[in-house]
């Protein structure tokens, strides 16, 4: 890197930190420093909805998927836009009926502690694990960087710890001084900033194949990596329009209806209508961020034709080697920059949502009214150190990792969040069934995806849909059956 490259990742980092500072002197109790006060207007949300699920992953992954395959991907992206509109219309009004900090609190309403305590746990950690995963995909950039720029030797054994441990850093200081309201508003311009690197790559990489524009829609026309549609009925496939639409449908409705990190932005909306419009909105945005990366991946394909030496590469380390040794002094750190709004917008949603659910979750009902609403935003900032540590560990733990990121990370969220959104839906559809019939459905539910996860090649795109459609049978099959009985007052209050 040069030293322009240099000052612009700097400038880049400096700003996420200034604006984690000024954001954070608002809060005055918890609903400020996790809700931004309800005050936070519908296209804000929309890009922070959008730049949240834009991780690493997706920056560097999906171009690989492109490279190695075609536009199969894309098949995903509907099934997404059909989850955001049922959970609009299905979801929110629920959440905004009830004054919540996390999600789960509804479980509490519904089923009580017990239910509510398992859904968040399980939150907590599939999301500390599938972000630390995501932290180590980019601090493989990092890691690149190091050593072309000579700081660190290439075969020092601490050269990744020290990589993954500057972007976890730098995400734990702003999340920590600002809480919701500087995650919200530093999305917004990691968005920005991510996209304009995404587009301007994309542009140097076709321009470096000969004949341009032409010859990447004729050569990838001809190798057919433009192609979206895979009828095919093969469950072990990811990436075909039944994994798609069915499979990222209720991964989707798990994801961003059942997860606290896609909550908590819902509930930082001025009006349940503000937000609805920004979580539909939010689904043909990433639509066409998908269709970019991918592109992005079909033009380095084209452009390895070309270049022998980088007929090689495959995977997660495409766009990476692209990125390190091709673009120039400037744009190299306006991509790295990218690459970082891209990881960190991720990660310091992550740690705010997780912070949020231990607090209101395991922490508040514990202490009860004995500590105040200063001394909680002090302890939320300790568990934003807390996860922001876990996840430098789970990165660390993932250098060994060979397989593409983004599936392992995405298989994680879609292992578990089926199982939380089938008891959100038991909860809010069904009030005959009780909590011993809930957590009979997760446990039946936490099984049947083990076994499909470990005892099938079912692709994860299923995964969700097989873990949600077992806690709601379940559920239904206990209560009809006298396992689980709700008196009359029960049902009329839930």
């Amino acid at each position: 890197m040069g030293s322009l490259d240099i000052i612009v990742v700097i400038a880049y980092v400096l700003m996420c930190m200034t604006l984690g500072a000024r954001s954070g002197r608002s809060a005055k109790d918890l609903k400020g420093y996790f809700l931004s006060e309800g005050n936070v207007p519908s296209w804000a949300i929309m890009i922070s909805i959008v730049a949240t699920e834009t991780s690493s992953a997706t920056f560097l992954s999906v171009p690989g998927v492109a490279h190695g395959s075609n536009f199969n991907y894309l098949q995903l992206a509907l099934g997404y836009i059909i989850g955001r509109i049922l959970v609009a219309q299905l979801l929110l009004p629920a959440y905004f009926r009830n004054e919540i900090i996390s999600a789960y609190e509804i479980l509490q309403n519904r089923f009580g502690t017990g239910v509510k305590t398992v859904a968040s746990g399980l939150f907590l950690i599939t999301r500390t694990l599938g972000d630390g995963l995501r932290l180590f995909l980019a601090s493989k950039v990092i890691e690149q960087l190091l050593v072309q720029s000579g700081i660190i030797a290439a075969d020092n054994q601490l050269t990744m710890p020290f990589s993954i441990a500057i972007m976890g850093i730098a995400t734990i200081i702003y999340t920590y001084l600002g809480g919701m309201t500087a995650v919200i508003w530093t999305d917004v311009a990691q968005f920005a900033i991510y996209i304009a690197g995404a587009v301007i790559a994309f542009a140097l990489i076709i321009g470096d194949i000969p004949g341009g524009w032409n010859s990447f829609i004729s050569e990838g026309n001809a190798n057919g990596k433009f192609q979206m549609w895979n009828f095919d009925w093969d469950l072990s496939k990811p990436f075909t329009f039944w994994a798609g639409v069915f499979g990222g449908m209720f991964l989707n409705m798990a994801t961003h209806g059942a997860d606290q990190m896609m909550v908590q932005r819902y509930l930082s909306a001025r009006s349940q209508k503000q937000a609805a419009t920004a979580l539909i909105t939010s689904g043909f945005i990433i639509f066409a961020q998908f269709a970019l990366f991918l592109g992005i991946g079909a033009a380095l394909w084209v452009r390895a034709q070309h270049v022998p030496q980088d007929a090689g590469l495959k995977g997660d380390s495409v766009f990476v080697s692209y990125i390190i040794g091709h673009l120039p002094t400037g744009i190299l750190g306006l991509v790295v920059a990218a690459l970082l709004a891209a990881a960190m917008s991720t990660l310091s949603s992550s740690l705010s949502s997780s912070s949020s659910a231990l607090v209101r979750d395991f922490l508040q009902p514990f202490f009860g009214a004995k500590v105040g609403d200063q001394k909680w935003i002090k302890i939320s900032r300790m568990m934003t150190i807390l996860f922001g540590t876990l996840q430098m560990l789970v990165a660390w733990a993932a250098t060994g990792l060979q397989e593409s990121v983004v599936n392992n990370a995405l298989a994680i969220a879609s292992f578990v969040t089926g199982i939380i959104l089938g008891i959100f839906c038991l909860g809010l559809a069904f009030p005959k069934v009780g909590k011993n019939a809930a957590l009979m459905g997760m446990i039946l539910g936490l099984a049947a995806v083990s076994y499909v996860k470990f005892g099938t090649n079912t692709a994860w795109p299923w995964f969700a849909l097989v873990g949600s459609t077992t806690v709601v049978v379940t559920g239904l099959m206990a209560s009809r059956l006298g396992l689980d009985p709700v008196t009359s007052s029960e049902i009329k209050s839930n």
